[in-house]
């Protein structure tokens, strides 16, 4: 034993401590990192509202927009929102969901399909959806009276497929993971139909008239586009 450890054990016991102490801190440091690097946005959940929610769902900011797949104002909040919004979802700190508001059959059409993709697609899909909603969606307006005539006689089970045919959208589905006999048992579901519908009745009750509209921490809120939203919830915290 040396002089210095026999003269002076408290430091010795001091240090000791010190030591064990930045090992327990050590220790803990990687579960906290852990969890400060969760990603929310791979958390997506179809909700009770028959919405599809992507981030921490304790989130103290939330997020709802009521949208439909064929509105231009609604495509372009995707656009300008995808990348914002997702920083801001993989924090915790806000949650987003979109509800369905259809407006017209090729909206119903092509809401069923997206809506047929697994849960953590569902944002991936609809965004491809809105990006190339001007090409999809003037393959439908460019069809000639008697195809309409056709479209308009056939059943739901077969009409909403048949639009999703004449758009192309075969191919995103596909990549979104749905194959093509799961889409077409999809589009022909009553039940999913049912839903939409559903859907709408609720957001019209909600004073929901024009897409997108949005509601912040169950509130609507005055705001159309992303310019208009941000500040909102910046405010409220997320």
């Amino acid at each position: 034993m040396t002089i210095r450890t026999w003269i002076a054990p408290l430091a010795v016991a001091a240090a000791l401590g010190s030591a064990a102490a930045a090992a327990d801190a050590q220790a803990r440091r990687p579960a906290a990192k852990a969890a400060a690097q969760r990603d929310w946005t791979r958390t997506v959940v179809a909700t009770p509202q028959g919405g599809f929610r992507m981030g921490n769902p304790n989130a103290p900011v939330k997020l709802v927009e009521y949208g439909s797949l064929t509105c231009p104002h609604c495509a372009a909040f995707s656009a300008a929102a995808k990348a914002p919004l997702a920083e801001r979802v993989r924090t915790g700190k806000l949650s987003f969901e979109f509800r369905n508001m259809v407006l017209n059959a090729p909206d119903i059409a092509v809401s069923l399909l997206a809506r047929c993709a697994p849960p953590q697609n569902f944002f991936r899909l609809a965004d491809a959806i809105y990006a190339t909603q001007p090409e999809w969606y003037g393959r439908i307006a460019a069809i000639s009276d008697a195809q309409a005539a056709q479209l308009q006689a056939l059943p739901d089970a077969q009409k909403f497929g048949r639009l999703v045919e004449i758009a192309g959208l075969g191919p995103l589905a596909a990549r979104a993971g749905i194959p093509p006999q799961r889409a077409t048992a999809c589009l022909a579901s009553k039940p999913a139909l049912d839903r939409l519908g559903k859907m709408y009745e609720a957001a019209s009750a909600a004073g929901v008239h024009h897409t997108p509209t949005f509601f912040l921490n169950g509130k609507m809120v005055e705001a159309d586009t992303w310019a208009e939203l941000q500040p909102l919830i910046a405010k409220a915290g997320g």
